[in-house]
């Protein structure tokens, strides 16, 4: 059968690379079509457009960039009638998803959402046209079957977390080697300095990040550089301060890290299911804060707080992200009882997302769906 898959951003495409390799165990015959990137391309994907032109953060950003965004769903719409799928796959990336699958379940086409939007955070009344649109909704946080069935009385299926197949399935990392080849002093402990996969987003916190790097000189901080951003694009931040960077590597950093600060997203999840304690970070442009803040409801805005229901890693957010609180919160997860605290909550968030097995459940799910 054929499938056209649409991710937006660089957690998508891992998590996308997973669903068409496991989809193509499920049904040797799948013909694959894709938005993504380069991991859902080698997955066996034919890839259409590449999230690097779809990457666009914060309120302002999304105004400045509609002429694209307007583009891209136009041609998104005729490249889909042109391969005819016999199913659609929605991953993430809701502003632009939801659009699709509107004109997609208007058209006749089967939809399937995996990764659901996070309704429960603001914009809850988006849950109207995803019961419209959207065939069947694959979610992966426990407490989403929750939300989605009881308050809303939309079934919706629990494959469990991806990202513990991500980890699961990666070669073990040798520590020397990895050390040796990125230059990284082989007797220091790691800090993972993890600043966000957007330029906006590197811009605004990278800075911050390295401005304590100087307060503690027994440990190595090493920038996780994004596959979405070119190496040339970190350099003005590696110049003067004593700071390391490895490309294309954060679960290989983070499985030999003792901390990380991490900007506010997918990586604070991934962080806590490698056990490194973490600072979470996030700031944006006043206007888009003062917006975000008005329509989140949300008490935390890690993943790790939000699963467990109780402030596990602390949360610097806007003003509160400074060089002194940065300083201070770091310094108390590097040893001692509040470290101890986070990687014990951290043991019991894995168990909460399930074990092994999320991308096969999706695949099987939708082989099933789309043959009905």
């Amino acid at each position: 059968m054929k499938y056209y898959i649409i991710a937006g951003e660089a957690s998508g495409d891992l998590h996308g690379s997973n669903l068409i390799k496991a989809l193509r165990e499920v049904d040797p015959s799948a013909q694959v079509r894709c938005w993504g990137g380069d991991l859902m391309k080698q997955a066996g994907g034919t890839l259409v457009k590449h999230y690097k032109e779809m990457a666009f953060m914060g309120f302002l950003e999304v105004l400045m960039n509609l002429h694209t965004i307007f583009r891209n769903i136009a041609f998104c719409k005729k490249d889909i009638e042109s391969f005819n799928p016999d199913s659609i796959v929605f991953i993430d990336y809701s502003g632009f998803n939801l659009r699709i699958a509107k004109w997609a379940k208007e058209k006749g086409y089967k939809t399937n959402y995996y990764i659901s939007p996070q309704i429960w955070a603001s914009r809850e009344g988006r849950i109207k046209k995803i019961k419209r649109d959207i065939d069947t909704m694959h979610v992966i946080l426990p407490f989403e079957k929750e939300f989605y069935e009881k308050k809303h009385h939309y079934p919706v299926n629990f494959v469990g977390h991806p990202l513990i197949d991500a980890i699961s399935n990666r070669p073990e990392v040798k520590e020397p080697v990895f050390r040796e080849k990125f230059k990284i002093d082989p007797h220091k402990p790691i800090i993972a300095l993890l600043p966000g996969s957007r330029k906006q987003e590197v811009q605004k916190m990278l800075s911050l990040m390295l401005s304590i790097t100087k307060d503690f000189p027994d440990y190595e901080f090493v920038i996780a550089g994004a596959p979405s951003l070119e190496s040339q694009f970190y350099e003005p931040y590696l110049k003067g301060n004593n700071v390391k960077m490895v490309k294309n590597q954060t679960y290989n950093l983070l499985s030999i890290s003792h901390a990380a600060l991490v900007t506010s997203g997918t990586a604070t999840l991934e962080t806590a299911l490698f056990g490194v304690p973490q600072v979470v970070c996030y700031k944006a442009n006043w206007i888009s804060y003062q917006i975000a803040k008005r329509i989140i409801t949300l008490k935390y805005i890690s993943l790790v707080n939000l699963i467990m229901k109780k402030e596990v890693v602390t949360e610097l957010i806007q003003n509160d992200l400074n060089t002194n609180r940065l300083k201070k919160e770091l310094q108390a997860i590097l040893a001692g009882t509040k470290r101890e605290e986070i990687q014990k909550d951290y043991r019991l968030l894995r168990q909460q997302l399930g074990g092994i097995g999320a991308s096969k459940n999706t695949a099987l799910s939708i082989v099933a769906m789309t043959n009905s």
